[in-house]
């Protein structure tokens, strides 16, 4: 018997938190570089109520270069296996290579998270091999050129279309469509009025049936809206994050959890929306306050 996905059935968003083991990732690149400082990261995200860990090992910020498997393999599976084997908390994997989802996957990773929406004909194959979630992201171009001219007709209908055939591929490949999450990819080869309109209309992808991942924390779209350097934008994260969830997102990934947490705790009560399942105390000590 195939089990559903660990994000099948919340009525409120989950909160992905992100954990980058590289040097140069564009708002906390060095900080989790070394396991240790990795791990004291992820146990402060656990408390705080994320849903599940995202760990990636390349950046894809815009102008970031490739890396080498070898490399990218040395920085995530060591902080994989010790975050399976000390949390409850799923943990995914952030790459597109094939031998590191395998190898991730090994170490205990519990879904992939791919910038290129397994382009690769052995990312498919080893995805649908796992048989784990995986998310399918539209990027416009490739990290390095991604924001030198990114043009579009209709972004939203554009990045719809790119998802769904994506998608479609995927299962063609073996890949069970309860697996397939999709992401619009804020700020991957988009302007900031690219990114406004796919968030305005973001309930044309919840409302395709698949789940979707959204990125928006401390992305240059908030400094261009607010004036703020990356250290100092999280007010506008959270209003992006509530504004995702209002418009049926699944899953919010995110730098700052805890307020994230409360933010959605505050929706959820005023809505009625239930939280995710972490199991964290807050959330359900805030489900029966909200009852009360």
């Amino acid at each position: 018997m195939t089990s559903d996905p660990f994000f099948a059935g919340s009525d409120a968003p989950l909160i992905m938190g992100i954990i980058n083991v590289t040097p140069d990732s564009f708002a906390d690149g060095g900080r989790c570089l070394e396991p240790a400082d990795a791990i004291r990261h992820a146990a402060r995200l656990v408390a705080e109520g994320a849903d599940v860990l995202d760990v990636g090992g390349e950046s894809t910020r815009p102008g970031a270069s490739a890396i080498s498997s070898a490399l990218e393999l040395d920085r995530v599976i060591p902080v994989i296996e010790r975050l399976t084997g000390e949390f409850d908390t799923p943990v995914s994997v952030d790459t597109s290579k094939a031998v590191v989802m395998r190898e991730a996957a090994a170490a205990g990773a519990a879904m992939i998270n791919d910038v290129r929406a397994l382009e690769s004909h052995e990312a498919r194959t080893t995805v649908a091999e796992l048989g784990v979630p995986v998310c399918l992201m539209h990027m416009q171009g490739r990290p390095c050129s991604m924001q030198v001219a990114p043009g579009y007709e209709n972004v939203t209908a554009e990045v719809g279309d790119f998802l769904f055939e994506r998608a479609a591929v995927c299962r063609a490949a073996g890949i069970a469509a309860r697996n397939i999450i999709i992401d619009p990819g804020f700020g991957f080869g988009k302007t900031l009025a690219h990114n406004l309109q796919l968030l305005r209309e973001l309930d044309r992808l919840t409302g395709s049936g698949f789940p979707v991942l959204v990125g928006l924390s401390r992305k240059s779209m908030i400094g261009a809206m607010t004036n703020r350097e990356v250290g100092d934008r999280l007010a506008g994260s959270l209003a992006l994050a509530l504004l995702a969830a209002q418009k049926g997102a699944t899953i919010i990934r995110v730098h700052d959890v805890a307020p994230t947490v409360d933010v959605l705790k505050i929706w959820g009560c005023v809505t009625g929306n239930r939280m995710g399942r972490s199991g964290g105390t807050s959330r359900d000590s805030v489900d029966q306050e909200c009852r009360k």
